[in-house]
């Protein structure tokens, strides 16, 4: 078997034995797999699974990940335009200079909007999944912005512009369907101590004179490639400390600010973001491994970091309003509460008039 004739399974228990051998081939070419079984199912917005593997020659992975669209939800993936970004990065051959799965195979099935990806299984390296319910310590999110600093560097400026392997890298533009969202449900969720700047805020309003001016800045200042969305529910933790990403449907090329206030504002609790955000904002710009004269000065990225609040606070307030379609609902308003607050103590508003000019 090719991977020409690798096709999308339907149901993962219809995976043979000889389809995992050949997404197996490239890394481990001596295998023949003899059984493949569903040990998890962990369906979300993208069907998921864990797949124990058996061997009759060879050593290979004992569990796989796999994930695949859910017919369910690929509306909404077609909305961001991300259905086929992330088989696309892995197919690329470009090294992400950053912690995230081994990617066996990545199958697109464009005409019937569907793909697969097979991946390293992270529980095998005792990788610890994070959400919000078990946020970041300073130390451990200052790892995350050291990897989003060594990502944002690798493709900085020029740099993403000039990999031929990237060519089809969208930029990050805004896109539409969260204006139906009925925020003020998330509202009820927030908490008395909700800052008034949020809950005074209409669905109009957010979309327009906030989340959609601040994506249009994306397009100005230095370009590279964004993880697109790196909130704590799609990083990992290993043993050592190191963060790692995952989930990189959403990838672009864009303003730095994006990765960065979308990582750090959601991954630590209020208290540890409003005591240590100034000095992980200085670790980020000293990680950048660009010279000097390309980097953004220091009241620049906190200029970025301030205006970055409004992408946060948009999807979640409009993810924490939808119950459970999207996320579990404590996550959900976990992270609204965050970047609400973020939005608040940022004076974000103020910052995108600023960028905006």
């Amino acid at each position: 078997m090719t991977a020409v004739q690798l096709t999308v399974p339907r149901d993962w228990g219809d995976i043979a034995p000889e389809w995992m051998t050949a997404v197996l081939a490239t890394h481990h070419p001596d295998v023949e797999v003899s059984g493949v079984e569903v040990q998890l199912r962990d369906d979300g917005t993208n069907r998921r699974a864990r797949l124990g593997v058996t061997y009759a020659e060879g050593i290979g992975p004992a569990t796989v990940f796999v994930k695949a669209a859910d017919p369910e939800h690929v509306v909404l993936h077609k909305l961001t335009s991300g259905l086929f970004h992330e088989p696309r990065l892995f197919n690329s051959g470009v090294t992400l200079p950053v912690e995230c799965p081994l990617t066996y195979a990545a199958l697109m099935e464009p005409d019937d909007d569907n793909f697969c990806l097979v991946m390293e299984d992270m529980a095998a390296r005792g990788a610890d999944m994070r959400d919000a319910t078990r946020p970041l310590t300073v130390e451990q999110a200052a790892n995350g912005v050291r990897a989003l600093a060594r990502l944002h560097g690798r493709f900085w400026g020029d740099r993403v512009a000039s990999e031929p392997s990237l060519d089809w890298l969208e930029p990050f533009e805004t896109w539409e369907g969260m204006d139906a969202a009925p925020i003020e449900q998330a509202f009820a969720h927030l908490g008395d101590d909700a800052p008034e700047e949020v809950t005074s805020l209409s669905i109009g309003e957010l979309i327009d004179d906030i989340w959609k001016p601040y994506i249009h800045t994306l397009t100005a200042g230095p370009q590279t490639l964004l993880h697109g969305d790196p909130h704590i529910g799609n990083t990992y933790l290993l043993p050592d400390g190191e963060v790692g990403f995952l989930d990189w449907q959403v990838v672009r090329r864009g303003n730095w600010s994006l990765d960065l206030g979308y990582f750090l504002q959601g991954a630590l609790t209020v208290d540890d973001r409003r005591r240590s955000e100034r000095d992980l904002l200085t670790e980020y710009r000293d990680a950048l491994a660009v010279p000097e004269s390309e980097k953004p000065g220091a009241d620049d990225i906190l200029l970025g970091y301030r205006a970055s609040a409004a992408h946060g606070l948009t999807l979640w307030l409009c993810t924490a309003s939808a119950g459970e379609l999207w996320q579990r609902p404590d996550i959900a308003r976990a992270l609204a509460g965050r970047y609400s607050s973020a939005y608040a103590d940022l004076d974000t508003r103020e910052a995108i008039s600023q960028i905006a000019g």
